[in-house]
């Protein structure tokens, strides 16, 4: 058999147009380039491997509901329970039966950059999708616990159709529209709830970014609103912002010196 070139060989594996005896076969070549080339291919298609075996775990409790008659199953989380300005944003979706989406995971363990494209994704693909803000002020008024319900309540309620069955992220509600569960680490198990932490997070950062146009001594580009060293530090040399949750004892020990 005629050997190819290593560039033609790398075009044709990147493409995966090759078949595992012609792969096989490659592994006795004795060009180095090839070799590299097989090992690079076996480590991609390991990577995907666990992707896929990754996606299909946590697509076991939106299985489960299915095939216990549910049509539409919602995932929800929130973001921004624990900073110190800034809204709570809370998110919920409903994914399409066949949604495919490798590398989806609780929106902390992503990029910021691959968050952002799996928030379009999701947007663009979901059946139906609510997000819901929730100001510091309610926050203050009401503490954070009943806010983040309150945001919860809303963006579930924006769903149409409304779903059979809701899986929240560690949250227990009642008065929902259907059927739900609480599901510990949710965000980490359960593709609807990790879609949901993608939408809360990433609305709630892209929030935190522009008020931090308004207020940059604070850091809120980077800090999203949570208390580090830096905030701390501004927070007592310069008052607080309007962002700031005066009910959480940083905010209201700088307002008292």
């Amino acid at each position: 058999m005629e050997k190819q070139s290593i560039s033609v060989l790398k075009q044709l594996l990147e493409a995966d147009e090759l078949n595992e005896a012609y792969i096989k076969d490659l592994k006795t070549d004795e060009r180095k380039g090839v070799q590299q080339l097989i090992e690079r291919y076996e480590r991609k298609k390991l990577k995907e491997k666990a992707l896929e075996d990754n996606f299909f775990r946590m697509s076991q409790y939106e299985q489960k509901n299915y095939a216990n008659g549910c049509n539409y199953i919602a995932g929800m989380d929130e973001a921004g329970r624990g900073p110190l300005a800034g809204p709570v944003v809370a998110a919920a979706v409903i994914l399409p039966r066949d949604f495919k989406l490798l590398g989806l995971n609780d929106s902390k363990q992503l990029s910021e950059q691959t968050r952002e494209e799996y928030f379009t994704i999701i947007q663009n693909e979901a059946v139906s999708y609510g997000i819901s803000v929730i100001d510091n002020q309610k926050v203050d008024e009401i503490n954070i616990y009943e806010a983040t319900k309150l945001a919860m309540y809303d963006a579930v309620h924006q769903l149409n159709p409304t779903p059979d069955h809701i899986l929240i992220d560690a949250v227990s509600l009642g008065k929902l529209p259907c059927t739900s569960e609480a599901i510990t680490k949710g965000d980490q198990e359960s593709i609807s709830i990790a879609a949901a932490s993608i939408l809360a997070k990433v609305t709630r950062d892209n929030y935190m970014k522009t008020i931090h146009e308004q207020y940059p001594a604070y850091g809120f580009a980077s800090n999203m609103g949570y208390g580090t060293k830096q905030h701390l530090d501004m927070l007592l040399e310069q008052g607080i912002s309007p962002y700031h949750r005066k009910s959480f004892a940083p905010v209201r020990n700088a307002v008292s010196q």
